[in-house]
């Protein structure tokens, strides 16, 4: 490979670091590897461990997505133990360029460059190309952001969306509410729309309907569902997608984004049957005097793995990031 022509661009979340190459110009990540964060004291020993199984000594600029919140150059993991400083790596490497920026952000920018193929139309269309997307996904937290279009590209929004407010709708999410406000004080969507939100909402509606909850995994509940063996697990899983559309549908309203939603993460594509047919999309159009404007809105699941990596690669030149 000529050192060069590629950069490095990178996905690192709690458990696992996902890097790869990109040629000058494309965003087609190649040379993928994903590396157990356990293995590595720090960021920057991993980096040189990939470059030297990927066959190239130096690149030239470098765009990691962290699962972090990102400010200055300081960045503390906050589900690992890595903590670096950006710039000390840059220079550490000789970089030319070294950006830092959210996961979320990442997975917003990779959206545009998702091939159709990875698109799985959930309901609604054909949309305004020419407006706002939004950009959501339930995974180990709710992640929220937006993309506004721009003559020749996009400005990714970040944003803390997944922290509004929870908003029942009938007396079980009433009781919902009670139930989780007794436990965590504020109740957030996050709280219910993530893999421990899953596990949550499951153990509510167990005390409100005074049975057992004997699961106590979110993928335990999510086997139960699909597998017809638990009728409150299935229950709280359509449930789940409910409340999901409902809250994406107050994204559309908020952002003004009749481009499109796409639901990203690892959770959605575990059940994507199910959710195809669970009651999102009721959620999403139950908009009273907005439903029309809802029912024109695309909604698509992405399957894409390397979402985030196509997003990194977008941010190396993209100069509102």
């Amino acid at each position: 490979m000529t050192t060069m022509n590629y950069s490095l661009v990178g996905d690192i979340g709690g458990t696992n670091a996902r890097f790869a190459l990109v040629r000058s110009g494309d965003f087609a990540p190649e040379a993928v590897e994903v590396l157990a964060c356990s293995d590595y004291d720090n960021l920057d020993s991993a980096i040189a461990d990939y470059l030297q199984r990927s066959g190239i000594g130096e690149v030239q600029d470098v765009c990691l997505a962290v699962a972090s919140p990102v400010s200055g150059t300081k960045v503390r993991m906050t589900n690992n133990h890595w903590r670096f400083d950006s710039e000390e790596v840059r220079r550490q490497f000789g970089w030319s360029a070294f950006k830092v920026i959210n996961d979320f952000t990442a997975m917003a920018l990779g959206v545009p460059h998702v091939a159709a193929e990875k698109l799985i139309h959930v309901c609604g269309g054909p949309g305004d190309a020419h407006r706002p997307r939004l950009v959501i996904g339930p995974g180990t937290g709710l992640g929220v952001s937006g993309l506004v279009p721009l003559q020749d590209g996009w400005v990714p929004l970040m944003t803390e969306g997944g922290h509004v407010d929870f908003a029942p709708t009938d007396d079980t999410e009433m009781a919902i509410l009670r139930i989780l406000k007794a436990r965590f004080g504020r109740v957030s969507v996050e709280r219910i729309l993530c893999g421990q939100g899953l596990l949550n909402l499951y153990q509510a509606h167990a005390e409100i309907q005074g049975v057992a909850a004997p699961l106590d995994a979110p993928a335990k509940i999510t086997a139960a569902a699909l597998e017809q063996s638990d009728s409150l697990a299935r229950h709280t899983l359509r449930h789940f997608c409910e409340i999901l559309g409902r809250v994406a549908g107050n994204g559309v309203l908020t952002l003004g984004s009749t481009g499109g939603v796409y639901l990203c993460g690892g959770i959605l594509p575990r059940f994507i049957d199910f959710f195809l047919e669970s009651p999102f999309q009721k959620g999403f159009e139950d908009k009273g005097r907005m439903r029309p404007l809802l029912e024109a809105t695309p909604v698509y699941v992405v399957t894409e793995g390397y979402t985030g990596l196509l997003g990194a690669a977008e941010a190396l030149t993209n100069p509102e990031v």
